[in-house]
């Protein structure tokens, strides 16, 4: 029974492992980004640097709490040092002297410290330096799930640019194939020239030349795709949203008028923390010409002999304690402190003028963005109608050529335009999407 019951564990441990292995996602954009700010690699360690801010903060609040250290010291003098006296305090003659030893060969000492900062400057801004080391880290997760927005969403495009592509591409060649088959039977009846075939045959090389490299481009930017979102190579995975409704999704012709608040920009926080960082710097050699004030207690046991007792229940322990208080007053340090306070205070003057430099790049690059993103929306309606007429073109040429109107040259010509339209078309599309990304990420929506 027992034999039957370890089975049936393995069994249902191993159907486990395999229904685990053979996990399959099916993401929207917006579920890929959700999962990816859990599951990317970085985003992961940003989320440990914050803990670890957290951890260092504490840490630096510590040290202006009570601190209590306890230590025990045993010392074995198995060769005692050795002093002279006078011979004639034992009896001898004056002028010589006696060989005596000090001490006991088995000492040892328990104490217990209790010491306090009372007053330190320098502790003061070490305290404020470690909230904005906490806002640091903050400031570093948000700009790392700014990416890996803007990261997923252009792989995530880039995987419906390429699925669309094999899309069309299979259509050309369904096309394609057809036309030719009832070329090459026309040829054959003498109807028409050889060099219709062969021009026709020329075209269909290099759509399948396409199709394969489209087919291999899928697959490398589904891995792309898995590797942003932190899957597994192994697993499945699938996409709902299709590329046209997600470009019709961003187009927001609002977003070109709302107004831009550059404070909200994660470059521009992040400029502020370092104008900070040396602000607290500035403050901290400053403290360092304030005096400090700290107190300890020591309380403690010891005990000797020249045997090994010192745990029998007889043996003697002697105690003491005492109470101190510390004052140090920095008095003169020959201008060193005051070079070291100037070299700050330039540091500082320096990050002001860093973050007038940032702000002034950053409205810049909104500006930017924002053409690049109005630009895409205007290529996308210009591609769409574009296409348009090129299918229109193709649709006539290819009547025109079965019926003996036109050459296969001219047919060709009108099917690699089409193709042409075709892909740029599809391009627009990504454009559309990633300026609207590039546009989000600056003005941090």
């Amino acid at each position: 029974m027992k034999h039957k019951i370890v089975i049936l564990i393995l069994l249902f441990a191993g159907f486990v492992h395999a229904q685990d292995s053979q996990e399959n996602y099916n993401f929207s954009l917006e579920e890929a980004i959700t999962f990816a700010l859990e599951n990317n690699y970085k985003a992961i360690n940003a989320s440990r640097s914050i803990e670890a801010a957290k951890k260092k903060k504490w840490e630096t609040t510590t040290i202006g709490l009570p601190q209590l250290n306890a230590n025990v010291n045993y010392q074995n003098n198995f060769v005692l040092q050795k002093s002279v006296v006078p011979a004639e305090f034992f009896g001898g003659n004056p002028g010589e002297f006696q060989e005596v030893e000090f001490g006991t060969k088995h000492n040892m000492t328990a104490t217990a410290t209790l010491s306090q900062l009372i007053f330190d400057g320098s502790y003061l801004v070490g305290l404020q330096s470690a909230k904005v080391y906490l806002q640091i880290s903050e400031n570093a997760k948000e700009k790392t799930d700014l990416e890996i927005r803007e990261i997923v969403t252009n792989a995530y495009g880039n995987v419906l640019l390429a699925n669309e592509s094999v899309k069309v591409l299979e259509s050309n060649k369904k096309t394609l194939d057809q036309t030719l088959f009832e070329t090459q039977e026309t040829y054959k009846n003498g109807l028409i020239e050889e060099e219709n075939v062969e021009q026709l045959q020329i075209t269909q090389s290099q759509v399948n030349s396409s199709l394969s490299n489209a087919k291999r481009r899928s697959e490398i930017a589904l891995n792309m795709l898995k590797l942003v979102l932190g899957i597994d190579m192994e697993k499945t995975l699938t996409l709902k949203d299709d590329l046209d409704q997600l470009a019709n999704q961003n187009i927001d012709l609002g977003s070109l008028s709302s107004n831009f608040n550059v404070q909200q920009n994660i470059d521009y926080k992040i400029g502020l923390n370092n104008q900070e960082s040396s602000r607290l710097l500035l403050k901290l050699e400053r403290s360092k010409a304030l005096p400090s004030l700290s107190a300890n207690a020591n309380f403690g046991y010891n005990t000797f002999g020249n045997k090994f007792t010192m745990f029998d229940n007889n043996q003697k322990w002697f105690n003491f304690s005492y109470l101190g208080v510390g004052l140090n007053v920095p008095i003169f340090s020959s201008l060193g402190r005051s070079a070291r306070t100037q070299q700050a205070k330039i540091a500082y003057e320096q990050s002001k003028t860093e973050l007038k430099e940032t702000e002034q790049n950053i409205l810049l690059s909104y500006q930017t963005a924002k053409n690049d993103y109005e630009y895409s929306i205007e290529q996308y309606n210009v591609t769409k109608e574009n296409l348009r007429l090129a299918e229109r073109i193709e649709n006539k040429q290819g009547v025109k050529f079965k019926e003996g109107l036109s050459s296969s040259f001219e047919y060709t010509e009108a099917q690699r335009q089409l193709y042409s339209a075709q892909q740029t078309y599809l391009q627009s599309m990504i454009d559309v999407i990633n300026k609207k990304t590039a546009l989000d990420k600056i003005t941090n929506q």
